[in-house]
């Protein structure tokens, strides 16, 4: 099984280390990383060049260049996705351990789910540990899943690369084109009949106040448009008014 880790950066010389580090470090072949840069000002691509020149067990492709945003990045990265499985693993965002690709891959033993999925920890910028994301997967994954909110986090989301080419991110959405195209994703993959497999443990570790946080009020403005496309107005009023109850009770 391979695996195509896409990083999107800019400026994020500070972060980047961390997430290289853990790439080269599993213990699986197989793995080819690609990292999409938005023409970053500072040492980024510096640093992912100077890496790549020792680090030859993993395949790499870079490209710094100027874009449309974070989305605008994955599709390029989609756009050189190599098979098996797209992962998209942010600056400052790692792999859980140095064993999780190798133990995916034991799990699935040979068959290509649409989805792997999985647990994730949330991790600040020293790299410790901060507590356990606040949703859980479920145990049983559908598109119809997602009417309670992105239940299984972005990073957690493996794609098998034939889907995941054919369903570019919708850059109508700034703040919260994932949870939209994580739901196409899923559509997709019930579509041509496949399983989203449960890996029933922590597959990476999250670096908390990514660009959703730092954007909270217009990204629940566009989830709201999103589960309205996907799910309707009555459903998505009534979950809304659900998760405002829930709020208030804690």
């Amino acid at each position: 099984m391979r695996f195509c880790i896409i990083t999107c950066t800019y400026n994020a010389e500070n972060l980047i280390q961390r997430t290289l580090d853990s790439i080269a470090s599993q213990t699986w072949e197989g793995i080819h990383h690609v990292v999409i840069d938005g023409a970053s000002t500072d040492r980024t691509v510096e640093t992912v060049e100077r890496f790549y020149k020792d680090e030859k067990r993993v395949g790499h492709t870079l490209v710094s260049e100027p874009d449309k945003g974070l989305y605008d990045a994955m599709n390029k990265g989609l756009q050189r996705a190599k098979p098996d499985y797209v992962l998209f693993l942010n600056a400052g965002d790692t792999l859980h351990s140095p064993t999780t690709l190798e133990e995916i891959a034991t799990k699935v033993n040979g068959n290509l789910p649409g989805v792997i999925y999985g647990d994730t920890n949330i991790v600040d910028a020293t790299n410790r540990y901060v507590g356990k994301r606040e949703h859980n997967p479920p145990e049983v994954l559908t598109w119809r899943s997602f009417k309670d909110g992105m239940l299984v986090c972005h990073q957690a989301f493996y794609v098998r690369t034939d889907i995941a080419r054919k369903i570019p991110y919708d850059l109508r959405y700034r703040f919260s084109a994932d949870v939209d195209w994580c739901i196409r994703v899923m559509k997709e993959a019930e579509r041509q009949h496949l399983e989203l497999f449960n890996m029933h443990s922590v597959v990476c570790n999250f670096l908390a106040g990514g660009l959703t946080i730092q954007n909270h009020r217009r990204s629940l403005h566009e989830r709201f448009h999103i589960m309205m496309r996907h799910y309707g107005l009555l459903t998505t009023i009534w979950k809304h008014i659900g998760f405002a109850i829930g709020k208030r009770e804690k």
